[in-house]
């Protein structure tokens, strides 16, 4: 077995938060030597990730800076085993999404300080970080909340496409019991839409990720160092106590493990799935999952793997008119389009490579009439979780100027409507099948639709979206094979036009059967969001937490885990 170098701190993963977390500790401290395995390739400079709209290229079946987690077969999804990519690459999930800017509802912090008793995580607490990451370059917004010298920059992008304004006239004219708001991500603004920023340098027009702007701007600094194609076995332990990790150098195909030694910390940074699995290889796990695979138990944690969360996401397509400027050419590779946005990005950092087409949202909580219609399957959910909590919303709804779903199309201009559950009561769980392997597939239940209080949440998306975007000037119809599918007689049935409708026209009247076509729709098609959380929950242990509040893993010394999984929101509807 290799021996490499002995270090400070070593990060187990190389994604978002490891880039921000050893990036700042590089910065504060150059005389620490810190190591960032990552199991993905590097990113820096690359147009697959700099160019903010090439976001779908890196999401093809054979990408090398996703890995695809298949779940288990659900009658609830009618027998689809829902795939869910994570990122894999230096930069994580930073460097391959949609570079949609979204901050939490001040109340999720403030959930957990006070529902589990982590002290410096409230709104209070985390805002001013928050704002220190960024610059905001908008000049619109409440500008108290936002950061101005951050190195993350946030704009609009280097291109208006138009479907931004006019999804907000649509919206707003329709709309009446919401309003308007000019910032969308001031922590508490609900039942509004507005423009949409993005993670964009409005100079450059280039991607804004923490792998740039964190860890590659320090070059200079040779202790600080990234092994790409690395991936982690497990943590080493003398004792109860970290001493490194073991990993697999599989950008070599070197089947012979390595070492690396810490001599202060380990930092377990492998995201909602690649945390977990590492915690468990290294024997931090329920027993029984644990005996399953062949690992000796060093701290029986039940929580590892448990919580899994996600938002649930449906991107039905609409026709638009010729005349629409959207990202369908860039999606598809049109030569002409690509060559010509690409010479307007590299001269000027504008052009459709620019932009994620994502221009204008809102984040939506039902009135008491759509209360009535989202019915008694929501009821309880609603008056246990959000009545309390009135800056949170139940669902997103939003635009895509392009055709985002994976089955193929004729070329044409297309608007996606996008709406989620902002916060589902459905949660899985997933956890390893390998003691000595990372690449094997781990056994992994995404829990979609478990509850049924998150169908007619999804149900009310669609609903909405289709009312504003056939009031859009753009829109031209349905792509029938992306929706419901309508009996031939019903009013609700898909259709192709000249035109928008008025904005005073009447809704579309669903029956009994219209909606149960849309609950089969979505049965059959709804998906990832691609924001993974909750497996190594921070809470107490008693609870099923995984770390403490300064992120220690309970049960062990220097280990902790930096990840966006400790986020557990959602299962606060008991408090």
């Amino acid at each position: 077995m290799a021996s490499n170098t002995t270090y400070d701190i070593i990060f187990a993963g190389g994604g978002a938060a490891a880039c921000v977390a050893a990036g700042r500790l590089a910065a504060a401290d150059p005389s620490l030597k810190i190591l960032i395995l990552e199991a993905g390739p590097h990113t820096r400079d690359l147009q697959e990730h700099v160019q903010p709209a090439r976001f779908l290229s890196n999401l093809v079946p054979a990408s090398k800076v996703f890995t695809f987690h298949v779940g288990q077969p659900s009658l609830l999804l009618n027998g689809r085993s829902p795939i869910v990519p994570s990122g894999k690459c230096v930069g994580g999930g930073s460097s391959v999404n949609f570079v949609m800017y979204t901050r939490a509802a001040a109340s999720d912090y403030d959930d957990w300080e006070n529902v589990y008793d982590n002290p410096g995580w409230g709104s209070k607490d985390m805002i001013p970080l928050l704002k220190k990451l960024e610059t905001y370059q908008d000049t619109e917004g409440n500008l108290d909340v936002h950061g101005k010298t951050g190195p993350i920059k946030i704009s609009r992008g280097g291109i208006d496409l138009g479907a931004g304004s006019e999804f907000l006239r649509a919206a707003l004219a329709y709309d009446k019991a919401r309003s308007f708001t000019n910032d969308t991500n001031d922590f508490s603004s609900v039942d509004s839409y507005g423009s949409w920023l993005m993670y964009i340098d409005r100079e450059s027009g280039r991607r804004s990720d923490a792998a740039h702007h964190y860890i590659y701007n320090q070059e200079s600094n040779k202790n600080l160092e990234v092994q790409a194609s690395c991936s982690v076995v497990k943590v080493l332990f003398e004792g109860t106590r970290a001493v490194g990790v073991q990993y697999i150098n599989n950008g070599l195909g070197l089947s012979e493990p390595s070492i690396a030694r810490a001599t202060k910390l380990v930092v377990v940074s492998a995201g909602a799935f690649g945390s977990p699995g590492i915690l468990q290889r290294s024997g931090i796990g329920s027993g029984t999952v644990l005996m399953r695979s062949g690992v000796q138990q060093l701290v029986d944690l039940p929580g590892v793997g448990q919580n899994y969360q996600d938002h649930n996401i449906s991107f039905p397509p609409y026709l638009a008119s010729e005349d629409s400027k959207t990202l369908d050419g860039i999606f598809q590779k049109d030569p002409e389009i690509v060559d010509l946005a690409a010479e307007q990005w590299y001269g000027h950092g504008q052009g459709l490579l620019a932009t994620n087409g994502i221009e204008a949202g809102g984040k939506l909580r039902p009135t008491v009439e759509e209360l009535k219609e989202l019915g008694p399957a929501f009821e309880q959910r609603w008056n246990d979780y959000f009545v309390p909590a009135p800056d949170k919303p139940v669902v997103w709804v939003g635009i895509i100027m392009g055709y985002v779903n994976p089955t193929p199309l004729p070329r044409g201009n297309y608007i996606s409507a996008g709406y989620y559950t902002e916060y589902p009561a459905s949660t899985g769980h997933l956890h390893i099948t390998s003691a000595t392997d990372p690449f094997a597939p781990l056994f992994f239940e995404p829990g979609f639709l478990k509850e049924s209080c998150d169908l007619p949440v999804l149900r009310w998306g669609y609903k909405k979206t289709r009312e504003i975007i056939r009031r859009m000037a753009q829109y031209r119809g349905e792509v029938a094979i992306g929706h419901p599918q309508y009996a031939e007689d019903s009013a609700a049935k898909c259709c192709s036009v000249d035109g928008p409708v008025e904005i005073d026209a009447p809704e579309i009247k669903y029956n009994k059967e219209d909606d149960e076509a849309i609950d089969r729709y979505h049965r059959d098609t709804v998906a990832t969001t691609w924001h993974s959380l909750g497996t190594c929950a921070m809470k107490p242990r008693a609870q099923g937490g995984v770390v403490d509040s300064k992120l220690n893993v309970y049960g062990v010394e220097n280990l902790k885990v930096a990840d966006v999984c400790h986020r557990n929101l959602t299962n606060l509807s008991s408090h």
